[in-house]
Order: structure tokens, then C-alpha cells, then sequence
């Protein structure tokens, strides 16, 4: 890998590891139906003047049903629902449940018949369903159990989310399907966030929120696209297995949050799992990867 694609790998494990910590704090003060608005109407917003440059959204709207799926299982959904988990939840803890991801695309992958179980992929779902285990059953107050389906719920749609990009979408600019679904999750969640937007909103939750918004929606894909066009799709998914860590380090570290027992053993078993697990598939990425489109019926996984 070159220097450059170093620097954007990096860059990217960072930015995407960030958005728990800013979640948990604008939540403190905020409906997440607002932050969720926020995040996407000002994303939305940054990406759009650089989309209608390249003349890329009305192919991308022309296709406006699977675009719209995609939207809600992809980004209105999720974005909603974790934010509703963290208002009892730890970011870190949040963040390492997420990594959980690449587990379940492989799941749904295999049951859609496009990809088989072998000892390799089948060792990797038990270790990295243990760690999962390990997280819930030391970490979670099970008095809250509307946030552990929150997140069950986030887990599956950032799952099936690229196999719709796959299979549906993926001969669209990507600049055009991200600005698009942004647009779309804005529009669904504007009518509620109106109606519950604050009288007041805190220094915290407004910079929060534009961080989330500048720098985790709006300039984060735009280094993701540079980083593909670096290192190819398959490696660029590698920062899946980064962004857990730097939840980690800035839950504990900024907002103080526990390390817990349940994250000594989690962490490293569904980090572990998911690259048993895909290391067939990414393999076989990387060696199509500068030749050929990808593969849509392989499942690709993208962080927050």
C-alpha cells in the first residue's frame, strides 16, 4: 500500500470510529429523530453542490425505489435507532456490538444461496457470535432491551444495505447513491424532527452534530471514494476492523466511559471472527478488484 493510501486508511479508521462518541453526547440533549436530521440534512447539503457538478443524481433518482430501500435499511433506520441506544448505552459498547456487521452479511449471503459455510467462514461466525455474546452477557442491563434490539435491528440493515448497492445499484456513481440517500433520509425524518425539535440547543449538541454531519457523513465518504480508488474495495472494507478500537479508546478516554471485562473478551473475538469469516470473500475481492466490477452478489461491508 503507498504512503498515501496509508494516510487515507487511516484517516478513515478514525473518522468512522468517531461518530459514537459524538452520538452519545448530542443525544444527552437532543431527540436522536433530531440528530439523525441533522446529520443527514447537512451532509446532504455539502455533498449536493459536488453531485450536481459531476451530474450524478439524476441517473441515481431514476432508480428512486431501490434508492429508497436502500435509504431506510441503510441510513434512516439505523441512524435513528442507535441513536435511541445510546441514550442508555456506552458509545464504546455501541461501537463494538456494530462491528457485528460483517458476522451477519455473511449469514444473510449464505442463505440467499450466493456463497457457501466452509470450516474457515464457520469457525469465524461461532468466534465472533462469542464475542458478541461475551459483550452482551457482561455488559448489557438487561432492563433495556429496547436498546440491544435497536442495535439488532442497525446490525441487519447496515448488512443487507450493500447487498442492495450489489445487486440493485451498483453500476450508479457512488457520489450520486450517497447524496441521494442522504436527501431521502432527510426528507423522511423532517416532519418528526420538527415536531420535536428543542426550544434550546447546548453548545455540546450543536457542534456534536456538525461533527457528525462535516466530518463523519460528508467528508468521510468523500475519503472512502479516494481511499477505493487507492486501494480497491475490498482492502478499504478492511477499516471495519479499526473503527471498534477508536470507539474504544475515545469512549474511555474522552467520555469516560468503563473498560469493561465484556470488551477485553468481545473486541478481539469479533474482530477475530469477521476476518475469519470474510477473509475468503475479501480475497477474492482483492484479486478482481483493479479488474473487474465487483462482484454483486458478495457482500461488502461499510461502517457508520
Amino acid at each position: 500500500m503507498t504512503r498515501r493510501g496509508w494516510a487515507l486508511f487511516l484517516a478513515m479508521g478514525l473518522i468512522w470510529g468517531v461518530p459514537y462518541a459524538m452520538i452519545r453526547i448530542a443525544v444527552e440533549d437532543l431527540d436522536p429523530m433530531v440528530v439523525a436530521f441533522g446529520r443527514t440534512a447537512i451532509g446532504a447539503l455539502i455533498l449536493l453542490p459536488i453531485a450536481v457538478y459531476m451530474k450524478v443524481l439524476t441517473p441515481v433518482f431514476r432508480r428512486w425505489k431501490p434508492l429508497l430501500l436502500y435509504t431506510v435499511v441503510e441510513i434512516t433506520g439505523p441512524w435513528l435507532l442507535i441513536g435511541h441506544a445510546e441514550t442508555t448505552l456506552n458509545s464504546s459498547t455501541t461501537g463494538l456490538l456494530i462491528a457485528a456487521v460483517p458476522l451477519i452479511a455473511i449469514v444473510i449471503v449464505t442463505k440467499l444461496g450466493h456463497d457457501r459455510f466452509d470450516a474457515r467462514r464457520t469457525i469465524g461466525l461461532i468466534v465472533g457470535f462469542a464475542g458478541v455474546a461475551a459483550l452482551v452477557g457482561l455488559d448489557f442491563d438487561l432492563t433495556h432491551p429496547a436498546a440491544l434490539g435497536a442495535l439488532a435491528v442497525s446490525v441487519i440493515g447496515y448488512a443487507v444495505g450493500p447487498i442492495i448497492i450489489n445487486r440493485a445499484l451498483a453500476d450508479l456513481p457512488p457520489m450520486g447513491v450517497v447524496t441521494g440517500s442522504l436527501l431521502l433520509a432527510a426528507v423522511i425524518y423532517t416532519p418528526f424532527a420538527i415536531a420535536l425539535w428543542p426550544e434550546h440547543i447546548t453548545a455540546d449538541a450543536g457542534w456534536s452534530v456538525l461533527g457528525l454531519a462535516v466530518i463523519c457523513t460528508a467528508a468521510a465518504f468523500l475519503v472512502f471514494f479516494a481511499l477505493i480508488s487507492e486501494v480497491g474495495p475490498a482492502r478499504a472494507t478492511v477499516i471495519t476492523y479499526i473503527n471498534p478500537a477508536v470507539a474504544i479508546v475515545l469512549g474511555v478516554a474522552a467520555l469516560g466511559e468503563p473498560l469493561t471485562l465484556g470488551m477485553l473478551i468481545g473486541f478481539p473475538l469479533v474482530i477475530l471472527g469477521s476476518i475469519l469469516g470474510t477473509r475468503r470473500a475479501a480475497e477474492k475481492d482483492a484479486a478482481l478488484a483493479d479488474a473487474e466490477p465487483p462482484d454483486r452478489d458478495e457482500a461488502v461491508t461499510r461502517p457508520v
